[in-house]
């Protein structure tokens, strides 16, 4: 919200304040400052100057050598850029010793030789908009000579984030109240403005009738005839141009002006457009209605209107309708005043996605006890400005609700809570009361208080406490340590090993990405690793009615996602909670990881070929990475139908998770270019392999020897029990080994049908000399004769 400083001051002298001590005292009261602009120029050294005649300079094409009139009875010279103006066009003159907002000072000089005794300026040089292409053109009737600051006023704004619980700041007014209690200065005049008065009598049926009580508890209207709508005075223009409004004519700058003053939104109706009475309902399946700004809006049966008997007219406490405007020649106009339930108005504005003011206002909460108050303050606006004449009394439907009681405050606990027991009961009595609250009883441990209808924040005693704290500012509260050195828990070492999974992956190349933990029918599909997800009983949308059995849906959205934005080269993760469906009944949740990965394996370069696509093996390498157990992979029990080759990880007994290529068939619906592969890994189970302190070996000395070994198995033989069994060697001079090359021939004409050949290298050294080739050749001959006696291995020699 806006603030003006100089609208301010008509509620409080803060003039003992400079503009940061202001600043400081609203943040530390709660109140963000989000910026601070200062409009106009406080200097009588900027005059209202007319323009005599100009000329070309002679030695600058792009200047103008100006005679100007600055009232002081002898013209001045001035040299000037701008192109915007014209002999007679009155202007703002910066006289020599004059300082603009920034701190420019103006001085007498020559621009390129020619004297200048001062500067013509923009808006923006002034502080007045960002318009700094020309020359601030003023009208015509500005008399010459005169300080422009009392044509435009020097102001601050501030721009105020007011927190959702405080709507009663979201006032002029309402500022000045918190001020007062903050500097413990008086307000010049009501702090309130709950007692009006202006008579009211109930109104008929046919003047008003409410039948969404619960959406709008009480509803007035009053009649003004004869109103003369045209431009409003400059007070009431620069009031509301000062906070960035602008002017629209008298009657809406009005509303527009009670709204910024005190915080009560009001709006007035062309009376002789509208046919018969007012009803307050709730609207129709699909009735639509032309709003003031333009679009027509189609509502649900859960938007409350202000209708007539024929068709809704404004949508209520959100923006007027159209064709019920007030315009220039309106004459008579029914204004409305009234307070809406705050969950209805914010709930019509989100969907609409139609935002305004007064919905920010109402969506927040009002005054309920206020709404007469703002009605007789617009009244005597509009009698004293557009003319015309008032009925004697207000119609009145309903009544105004009470949303504050009384609330006893404990002073000992009080004091214990803030840490100040220095501070007395009158102290504390004397801060409530400055905040408008209405002692009703004390004795020497506590005090009841009555809270005013515009404090909608304080319900319980700890509310109370709050705002003694921010009243006597947060430096007089002690700060103690009252929390002490925990032990390690299970809790933290899970978050820990979490974190560096992430940082490891990260560090990888993947991406991690955080997406919904529900998912839609189709989704599940997409499921890897079985299990049933959790059904929603009331779903919020089609996309959103399962509680995920997997993370992998997720990521292969994301995936999709990033594709349609032209990115093939994918690695993302996910660590996530996952919901199971229990067979008989209920649910169990885990936490898991997610990978994937599709396209090259490296980034592409200028100088070299776009690299080989990932395969199934790149991402099996991935994961052994996460673990110091050898992973072994085994086809799993069920293969869904988005997918293929799907397989269990296990790492010794434990089921680590289970990875698979995307089918292609689903591959192509989400235009990918590249095979796409999926794992889902058992957070638990890959922590259990990764525990213990990390163990480190020198840096090997003397060199190692290799030798290459081909053997013929069965072709349903796994990988994974030749590489088992090299594991398990503990011969001195074995340090690994690694596959090199697999053949296959579905002919059967290089090796039978059922049978393949594999290639290893076998890898040996000593840790404390240089082999020979003898020692080598017998330690290799030793793991063959054991390899041959453990697997159906076949050894060519």
């Amino acid at each position: 919200m806006q603030v003006s400083l100089s609208w301010l001051s008509t509620h409080i002298d803060l003039s003992s304040y400079t503009v940061p001590q202001l600043s400081d005292l609203l943040t530390f009261a709660g109140v963000e400052v989000e910026g601070i602009e200062e409009r106009g120029v406080s200097t009588d050294k900027v005059v209202v100057a007319q323009i005599q005649s100009f000329v070309q300079h002679p030695n600058a094409d792009k200047l103008s050598v100006c005679q100007v009139d600055d009232g002081s009875g002898t013209a001045r010279q001035i040299v000037c850029g701008a192109k915007n103006f014209k002999e007679g066009d009155k202007v703002p003159l910066a006289l020599p010793g004059a300082v603009l907002p920034g701190g420019f000072a103006i001085k007498e000089g020559k621009l390129r030789g020619v004297d200048s005794m001062g500067m013509m300026c923009s808006g923006k040089e002034l502080g007045l908009g960002e318009d700094h292409s020309g020359l601030l053109i003023m009208n015509a009737d500005a008399v010459v000579g005169t300080p422009f600051n009392k044509i435009h006023p020097a102001d601050v704004l501030f721009d105020l984030e007011i927190t959702p619980n405080r709507p009663d700041l979201l006032s002029h007014l309402g500022l000045a109240r918190e001020l007062a209690a903050l500097t413990g200065l008086p307000l010049k005049g009501e702090r309130h403005h709950a007692n009006a008065s202006t008579k009211t009598k109930k109104a008929t049926d046919e003047q008003i009738v409410i039948k969404a009580a619960d959406a709008c508890p009480l509803y007035t209207a009053r009649l003004i005839k004869g109103v003369k709508v045209g431009p409003s005075p400059e007070w009431l223009r620069v009031r509301l141009e000062s906070i960035g409004l602008r002017p629209i004519n008298s009657i809406v700058d009005i509303t527009n002006y009670v709204m910024m003053e005190m915080g009560q939104s009001l709006h007035c109706f062309d009376l002789d457009k509208l046919s018969g009475g007012i009803v307050v309902r709730l609207a129709d399946e699909c009735e639509k209605i032309l709003a003031l700004d333009g679009q027509s809006y189609t509502l649900q049966a859960d938007d409350l209107v202000i209708a007539d008997s024929k068709r809704p007219v404004a949508v209520a406490g959100v923006m007027g309708g159209e064709e019920t405007g007030v315009t220039e020649a309106t004459v008579n106009v029914l204004l409305e005043a009234a307070y809406f339930a705050p969950s209805g108005i914010r709930r019509t504005s989100r969907r609409l996605g139609l935002s305004s003011d007064s919905s920010y206002r109402f969506e927040r909460g009002m005054d309920p006890q206020q709404v007469l108050g703002g009605s007789e303050l617009a009244t005597k606006l509009i009698l004293s400005i557009a003319g015309g004449t008032a009925e004697d009394v207000v119609q009145v439907a309903g009544e105004a609700p009470a949303l504050v009681g009384e609330v006893t405050l404990d002073e000992e606990r009080a004091r214990k809570l803030l840490g100040t027991p220095d501070m007395s009961g009158d102290e504390m009595h004397a801060i409530l009361e400055k905040l408008g609250l209405t002692k009703k009883a004390a004795n020497k441990h506590e005090s009841r208080w009555g809270i005013p209808s515009y404090r909608l924040d304080l319900l319980r005693p700890v509310d109370l406490v709050e705002e003694l704290a921010r009243v006597i500012g947060l430096d007089r509260v002690p700060s103690r340590q009252v929390a002490v050195a925990s032990p390690v828990e299970a809790a933290d070492r899970t978050y820990d090993f979490a974190m560096g999974l992430r940082q490891t992956l990260a560090s990888r190349g993947f991406y991690e990405a955080q997406t919904l933990r529900l998912v839609s029918d189709a989704q599940l599909a997409d499921s890897l690793g079985g299990g049933q997800g959790v059904a929603v009983k009331n779903p919020l949308s089609e996309d959103h009615t399962t509680l995920r059995p997997s993370i992998v849906p997720g990521l292969v959205a994301t995936a999709a996602l990033n594709i349609r934005q032209g990115l093939h080269r994918l690695r993302f993760f996910e660590i996530g909670r996952v919901f199971l469906a229990l067979p008989k009944g209920g649910s169990r949740e885990e936490e898991r990881l997610a990978m994937l990965i599709s396209g090259p394996v490296s980034p592409t370069s200028w100088h070299g070929r776009e690299p080989q696509a990932a395969d199934v093996h790149e991402l099996v390498g991935q994961i052994q990475n996460l673990t110091r157990t050898p992973i072994e992979v085994r086809p799993a029990k069920e293969n869904p139908a988005n997918y293929l080759l799907t397989s269990e990880l296990r790492a010794g007994n434990r089921v680590l998770g289970w990875i698979a290529q995307l089918h292609p068939a689903r591959a192509r619906a989400i235009d990918a270019r590249h095979p796409v592969y999926v794992a889902e890994l058992l957070l638990s189970a890959l922590r259990q392999g990764s525990t213990g302190p990390a163990k480190f070996e020198e840096l090997p000395r003397f060199p190692s020897m290799t030798r290459d070994v081909a053997m013929e198995v069965p072709a349903d033989l796994p990988n994974a029990k030749v590489a088992a069994f090299f594991a398990s060697q503990k011969h001195p001079l074995f340090v690994g080994a690694e596959v090199f090359d697999v053949f296959m021939d579905p002919s059967g004409a290089k090796i039978a049908k059922d049978r393949k050949s594999i290639a290893w290298t076998l890898t040996y050294r000593s840790s404390d000399k240089t082999l020979e080739t003898a020692e080598v050749d017998a330690a290799h001959a030793a793991i063959l004769s054991a390899l041959e006696k453990t697997l159906p291995a076949t050894v060519r020699r």
